[in-house]
């Protein structure tokens, strides 16, 4: 004899036929079963109709989800209270909460992402090496030539040489190297009038001038006069010495205007340098106006005192002067590197030297005053 397997719906119908008025013994030889096998169907299915046994059926499938629900909760409430130590902010940690799931509690790995709100996928993934060991040694060797350039300084030099692209991933290598300049905090100054100054539109049409003190080892002070292109923003010359007086400045200039020519404006402070009859005389004679700040208000020549904080924080605090004559050397490597090498932010990155020869065409047309 064939073993079948019955349905439910069809044991039914067996019983029905029974209760029908069949006999026993030919009913279950028609269906091929035995009659310890009836007598079992009829404990368990006798009174039942197939709607009832569907309607049973479901209430059934319906607990057993209840109570998987209830359970996976309890488990997921268990799990959590076993995670609560651990802050799950960053991937790597999140990764290290679904194996711990795993393991120790025995959570399936849907399940414990899911818990720990991370994909799987993201889970499953396995980061790369760490390709950017030429570029960390670089980095670490620039700042410590550039020792007052920040993050967005260090990627323009960065990416001249073709070793990062990304600004973000310079920021991450140069946070984790620990190379972050220590801020000075500003004092809060008093609230005042703004006065936007006029840019100039072309080279050779203004510069801004300013004087530098420093001293040597020997306490010996020096003075440096600074003289800035406000639209290159490049720097013509710094003169050192330990007196420089109005004949001085004038020298000075009358040096530059035989390689570069000279501006329509200058903008000086009112020292007595600049304000001496000298300097008065040499502007009436070449036709140079000069723009004097008003007193107390150094924000007016705000290019020379930029310039000069860059020149302050990144030649004359960084260097020990033996004496005056290696001042003057340092000094006019410094002015030569910030004018060819050095990235200027306010030009994007370029240097001042670049930015002028991109902008070289501005100088046609223009008459330059040489003596």
């Amino acid at each position: 004899m064939i073993r079948k397997k019955f349905t439910e719906e069809q044991i039914i119908t067996v019983l029905k036929e029974a209760e029908a008025g069949a006999k026993i013994s030919e009913l279950c030889r028609k269906h091929g079963v035995s009659d310890a096998t009836y007598y079992k169907w009829k404990a368990k299915y006798a009174g039942l109709s197939i709607s009832e046994l569907k309607r049973l059926k479901t209430l059934e499938d319906e607990n057993r989800r209840l109570k998987q629900i209830v359970a996976d909760q309890a488990l997921d409430n268990w799990a959590l209270k076993e995670l609560l130590g651990k802050k799950l902010l960053e991937p790597k940690v999140r990764r290290e909460a679904v194996e711990f799931a795993r393991g120790n509690l025995g959570l399936s790995e849907r399940r414990a992402c899911l818990l720990v709100g991370i994909s799987p996928s993201a889970y499953r993934y396995k980061p790369k090496l760490d390709d950017d060991l030429a570029l960390r040694q670089r980095l670490r060797d620039l700042a410590g030539e550039r020792k007052r350039f920040g993050s967005p300084r260090l990627h323009i030099m960065l990416k001249r040489e073709g070793l990062v692209i990304n600004h973000k991933r310079t920021e991450r290598i140069y946070k984790e190297e620990g190379l972050a300049l220590r801020r000075k905090r500003k004092r809060k100054g008093t609230a005042v009038n703004r006065i936007i100054l006029p840019v100039p539109d072309r080279p050779n049409q203004r510069w801004s001038m300013d004087f530098v003190s420093d001293s040597t080892v020997t306490g010996r002070r020096f003075r440096t006069l600074t003289i800035v292109d406000d639209f290159t923003r490049e720097c013509p010359a710094i003169e050192v010495d330990t007196s420089l007086g109005g004949a001085r400045v004038v020298s000075v200039l009358e040096r530059l205007a035989e390689t570069r020519g000279l501006p329509e404006v200058i903008t000086i402070d009112n020292g007595p340098e600049f304000a001496g009859r000298a300097l008065d005389e040499w502007a009436y004679r070449r036709g140079v106006k000069l723009n004097f700040i008003r007193p107390g208000k150094p924000i007016e020549n705000a290019f020379a005192e930029s310039f000069n904080g860059r020149f302050r924080d990144e030649c004359l605090n960084e260097n020990w002067f033996m004496s005056l004559k290696q001042a003057r050397e340092i000094i006019e490597d410094w002015r030569i590197d910030y004018n060819e090498v050095r990235p200027h932010t306010s030009l994007k990155g370029q240097t001042p030297q670049e930015y002028a020869e991109a902008n070289s065409g501005l100088y046609s047309g223009m008459l330059l005053k040489v003596g």
